[in-house]
């Protein structure tokens, strides 16, 4: 987890240092320990009012497909700049036409010890087919809890945050002008 005084520096620096053709707008910029991953908007193709869905759907992704190939010279040595200055991955994304499309991303290993109840939790998603192993089952469970508790993710991330700015305060943190004996 990052604080928010973190993520508004890697976000300043992204935006400085993005060439002010890349993106339309930086759209979103989220960062862990492994990766930073960068969302731009990019404008959508111009259509005939006309225009199938069908249509559309083609002409977002070939937008996307078209941008991924023209831009990704810039984007690697934005990367390795970024990579380098602060030891992690960068991955990349845009949003265009109201579609979200991520070009690459860090698929990062996590350990975890389970109990039998919890392992039987994920062997009864493989064998419903909606996984197709332990590991798989794991990250599906991650997703749907991220995406049913966003709210009380939020709350505690901005607990966290206060926690840090406290522990930040405390009797080994580094004075900061402490007033005198005769003040």
């Amino acid at each position: 987890m990052i604080t928010t005084e973190q993520h508004e520096k890697l976000r300043g620096w992204f935006t400085g240092r993005l060439p002010d053709d890349l993106f339309e707008e930086l759209a979103e910029l989220t960062a862990d320990r492994e990766e930073i991953t960068v969302i731009g908007r990019i404008p959508a193709p111009r259509l005939a009012e006309d225009a199938s869905a069908a249509e559309r759907e083609a002409a977002v992704q070939g937008r996307i497909q078209e941008f991924r190939e023209r831009t990704r010279e810039a984007r690697v040595a934005v990367a390795r700049e970024a990579e380098h200055r602060f030891r992690r991955k960068v991955s990349w994304g845009v949003v265009c036409g109201g579609e979200r499309a991520l070009f690459t991303h860090v698929a990062a290993p996590v350990m975890t010890r389970l109990r039998q109840p919890e392992r039987q939790v994920l062997d009864t998603l493989i064998a419903g087919g909606v996984a197709r192993s332990r590991s798989d089952a794991l990250a599906w469970c991650v997703r749907l809890v991220q995406r049913h508790t966003d709210d009380w993710l939020t709350e505690l991330r901005d607990s966290l945050e206060h926690v840090q700015r406290v522990r930040a305060q405390g009797p080994d943190a580094e004075p900061q002008d402490a007033p005198t004996d005769d003040e």
